[in-house]
């Protein structure tokens, strides 16, 4: 394709493909997760002799004067390196130039749009760009459109910043430039996804203790809690809104006892807990153990009443290795003086609960486990049973 002879002029740049506003996650890698975004087309491969030609045509494009060519040079990026990762590498050069269409106050939107796309792209499971993209100066312009009052702009600027902060190198630069109070101002007012997108970013941030200190300071949690209890819980959002409060929890009573104080706090985990993914189940068997051992007299029977021994008997047996670990913690945490007015005695509950976690750090995890799984989730259920219909008793009432 000979790129030159189709640059647009200002009559014909409405032509160009509009952008598209649709995300795609990549792959969690070292806890972080990154997110990208995706173009419904077919990507074009560059390959040959003629691809580096078209590909030093369209780098000279982005470093033009002119407005137009800047523009369609930043959506070919964007195109070009949605899925290739030899394309991210061959449009390094391009990272400046872009990060310089943002500065552009008084550029159009569609111009600011295009750039942060095609950084975004180039950023994608790409670390080297990932670092090149902060050290270029895009953090300012890019917390200027978490600001904006158009939602478009501050949902891609919240993608970016999901992106760039899973890479290691970033993480102190991000905090350090004020972005985590923006992110949190986000999650209270922004878009569906905005909010997701932030939350995302802010749990890759937390991995580094000087930014969750930061993170605390600006009391998050209670956003974080109404994104998690509007999300499906087996989402993505819900994962890292678990993951995030899991990091709260560690060396903050006040996070503890928010979560508690919280209508729906513990209950949203304990959904998380039962229909999240393997990974979000770890999280919120974290956050309640985390809770439990904090303080087990004043924690214990918060966490009992919203039905979670189901779910932890569960993850005993199907969960990951640490969620299989913590969950047996916390299952010892709660039985010990489970409840007095059970029907079943506690010293039996005990036994079973003992038993089973026997039976699962041995090599049989099948058979007689199961059957003793079965028979405690009977207790269990019967008494969450009963408390649910409190519960629905009580919001009935007129």
């Amino acid at each position: 394709m000979d790129l030159a002879s189709t640059v647009p002029s200002s009559s014909s740049s409405s032509s160009v493909s509009s952008i598209d506003t649709s995300h795609d996650c990549d792959s969690p890698r070292g806890g972080d997760a990154d997110h990208e975004l995706l173009h419904a087309s077919v990507s074009v491969s560059v390959s040959s002799s003629s691809s580096s030609a078209s590909i030093q045509r369209i780098l000279g494009l982005i470093r033009s004067e002119d407005p137009d060519s800047r523009l369609f040079a930043a959506r070919e990026i964007r195109r070009l390196t949605k899925t290739s990762h030899r394309c991210r590498r061959h449009f390094s050069q391009a990272v400046e130039p872009l990060v310089s269409m943002l500065r552009l106050l008084d550029s159009p939107e569609s111009h600011h749009e295009a750039a942060l796309l095609a950084l975004l792209n180039l950023a994608v499971k790409y670390e080297k760009n990932k670092v090149s993209i902060v050290e270029a100066g895009a953090l300012e312009p890019i917390m200027n459109f978490l600001q904006s009052n158009r939602p478009t702009l501050q949902e891609y600027a919240s993608a970016s910043l999901l992106t760039l902060s899973a890479s290691a190198s970033n993480k102190p630069i991000i905090g350090a430039n004020g972005v985590i109070p923006l992110l949190v101002k986000v999650i209270k007012h922004g878009s569906p996804q905005a909010k997701a997108d932030a939350v995302m970013a802010l749990s890759n941030l937390s991995t580094l203790s000087t930014n969750l200190t930061m993170i605390l300071s600006t009391k998050p949690l209670s956003p974080v809690l109404n994104l998690l209890k509007s999300s499906k819980k087996s989402s993505k959002t819900s994962e890292k809104c678990c993951s995030l409060i899991e990091s709260l929890m560690v060396s903050n009573e006040e996070a503890r006892t928010g979560l508690v104080s919280d209508e729906g706090g513990v209950l949203a985990v304990v959904e998380v807990l039962e229909n999240g993914s393997l990974q979000a189940k770890e999280h919120a068997v974290g956050v309640l153990l985390t809770l439990c051992q904090s303080d087990r007299s004043k924690y214990r029977e918060p966490i009992l009443k919203e039905g979670v021994i189901p779910g932890l008997l569960e993850l005993t047996v199907q969960g990951t290795s640490k969620s299989r670990t913590k969950a047996q913690r916390l299952l010892c945490l709660l039985i010990c003086s489970y409840s007095p007015r059970s029907e079943a005695q506690p010293d039996t509950i005990e036994n079973i609960v003992s038993s089973l976690i026997s039976h699962i750090d041995g090599d049989d995890q099948s058979g007689k486990a199961k059957k003793m799984l079965a028979e405690m989730v009977q207790v269990s259920m019967e008494k969450s049973l009963r408390h649910l219909q409190e519960r629905a008793s009580t919001l009935v009432r007129p």
